[in-house]
């Protein structure tokens, strides 16, 4: 059996790469980011693995890749390698989805806690040393509006309802949950005002497309209770900045959690860092300790299933761009 050549761009010193001798042999395995490097073994690779900030170097290097049968990204957001040689190419991209899964359902968690127990006050008040009752919220039934519907969503639900919220969903093909037991109602796309302006709470998790991009504006968050709170989970542009400041800013709204931005790094002095009624991850919800391990094992069960010619996991629909 002939060796299957895989190219790994990534960071070689990167400690998830010792993973890869779990491969299934024979393999030839090429680890570099180096831009020489990765255009001198680009077209001998079969397989190219795509470490999470590589995006720019697999776009250098596909046109070259002319014996590739697959590519697998490490993260589960693929908007910035869907350029349009890879899209229109008969290459499958599969991704790391599933992988973060857990971690953004309990971040839309602590986040929604946030803000109905008023932990930034808690820590104020015993930072100044003050002893101050004052009356919380409960979850428990309110009502959680998901914008995007996928694991995220779906995980993000089920922990809800334990809670015992009420939760809604805007989904494009919203009869696919139509018997979700954790869903009062999905609605279509055309409906997201509509569960806007009956949700508590907002939670973003759809994947950034050009159906999605700037899909919660001014006008969305016009039609959203004064007492409701927007996260965002999924990517900074899906939610129109600009709009979103001027909502918290005016307190229009109660508050947000995000951990996307339009750009990253958050460049310093944005209006983002002076808000108080702001909850803001530097992008790192997903990061639970030994995720980059995690997102290994997904990349080697694939790698597995490619070598023996079975169907993929996590396979992209590149035309819908998730």
């Amino acid at each position: 059996m002939a060796p299957i050549k895989l190219l790994v761009l990534s960071n070689p010193a990167a400690d998830y790469l010792r993973l890869l001798g779990r491969l299934p042999k024979p393999v030839d395995v090429l680890t570099g980011n180096d831009p020489e490097f990765a255009t001198a073994n680009a077209a001998s690779a079969e397989v190219i693995l795509v470490g999470s900030s590589e995006g720019d170097l697999l776009r250098m290097v596909f046109p070259l890749a002319s014996e590739v049968r697959w590519v697998h990204s490490m993260s589960a957001g693929v908007e910035k390698i869907l350029f349009p040689e890879l899209v229109e190419s008969p290459v499958p991209l599969t991704n790391g989805r599933g992988v973060f899964t857990a971690s953004l359902a309990e971040f839309a968690i602590a986040s929604m806690l946030f803000f109905a127990k008023d932990l930034r006050r808690l820590v104020r008040n015993q930072q100044a040393g003050q002893w101050k009752q004052f009356d919380i919220e409960l979850l428990r039934g309110q009502v959680l509006g998901i914008v995007g519907y996928g694991d995220i969503g779906r995980e993000s639900a089920r922990l809800a309802r334990a809670f015992g919220m009420r939760v809604m969903a805007v989904r494009r093909r919203a009869a696919l949950s139509n018997q979700d037991p954790d869903l009062e109602r999905t609605y279509a796309p055309e409906g997201l005002r509509d569960m806007l302006a009956i949700s508590d709470y907002v939670l973003v998790t759809t994947p950034l497309t050009p159906e999605t991009r700037g899909m919660i504006g001014e006008a969305e968050l016009a039609v959203m209770k004064p007492s409701a709170v927007i996260i965002n989970l999924g990517r900074g542009p899906v939610i129109v900045e600009s709009a979103l400041i001027a909502a918290l800013a005016s307190k229009r709204i109660r508050g947000a959690a995000l951990d996307v931005f339009d750009e990253e790094p958050l460049p310093e002095g944005h209006p983002f860092y002076s808000l108080e009624n702001l909850l803001l991850s530097p992008h790192s919800a997903d990061h639970t300790v030994g995720w980059a391990d995690l997102a290994m094992h997904v990349f080697i069960e694939n790698f597995g299933r490619f070598r023996a010619g079975q169907p993929l996991l996590n396979l992209v629909n590149k035309k819908a761009g998730y």
